[in-house]
């Protein structure tokens, strides 16, 4: 379910209301989506995208260059591994610069922008796991004036150590995706080195 609704425990309401009162950096942009239904009884899912300009001048031909789904899960008896009834589930994605992609250390990087995020904005989240995959593509015959694309994607979840402020960590996972977007950090937020913006607009998957 998406819709608490009133029948909802407290604490599950508490939290979507909180999700949706978080306001991201302008250049992510939050939609609600379907959230999964096996993981947990209650569930809220958010999907989200970093638009850039084209240059055109026409904010409907911004392109994207990251996306990602951000969902909450709830279960009031807890789960095993979850220390707690909440436990926060992300997806991340965004598409580098193929010479990016080839750096041993990215997997690394990537996966310390999110511990600096939650650090920075949701302190005390617990049981942090996940995956950085990076994968690229490479065009030959009537392709071959294509670039070459190289993507990473961060799989994530953890425990929120305080459950009453989900909205932190759903700005923590904006931040998150906004780094891999290749985004300056925020005026007066301290940030590691942002990756480059792509020079063009994201093909299809």
């Amino acid at each position: 379910m998406n819709d608490p609704g009133p029948g909802g425990p407290a604490a599950f309401r508490s939290a979507v209301a909180a999700l949706e009162a978080a306001r991201p950096r302008r250049e992510v942009l939050l939609s609600p989506m379907p959230p999964p239904r096996r993981p947990a009884p209650f569930a809220h899912a958010v999907a989200a995208s970093v638009l850039l300009p084209t240059g055109a001048g026409h904010p409907e031909e911004d392109h994207e260059v990251a996306d990602g789904r951000f969902v909450l899960l709830h279960d009031p008896a807890g789960q095993e591994g979850w220390n707690g009834p909440f436990r926060v589930v992300t997806l991340t994605r965004a598409e580098l610069e193929p010479e990016l992609g080839t750096d041993p250390l990215l997997p690394e990087v990537a996966w310390s922008w999110l511990t600096e995020a939650l650090e920075a904005r949701a302190p005390g989240s617990e049981e942090p796991s996940g995956t950085v995959t990076r994968s690229g593509s490479y065009f030959f015959g009537g392709l071959a004036d294509r670039r070459p694309r190289v993507e990473i994607e961060v799989r994530a979840s953890w425990s929120p150590g305080d459950p009453w402020e989900p909205g932190d960590h759903l700005l923590a996972w904006c931040a998150l995706l906004a780094q891999c977007a290749g985004l300056p950090p925020e005026s007066g937020t301290a940030g590691v080195t942002a990756l480059p913006r792509r020079r063009g607009p994201r093909s299809g998957r």
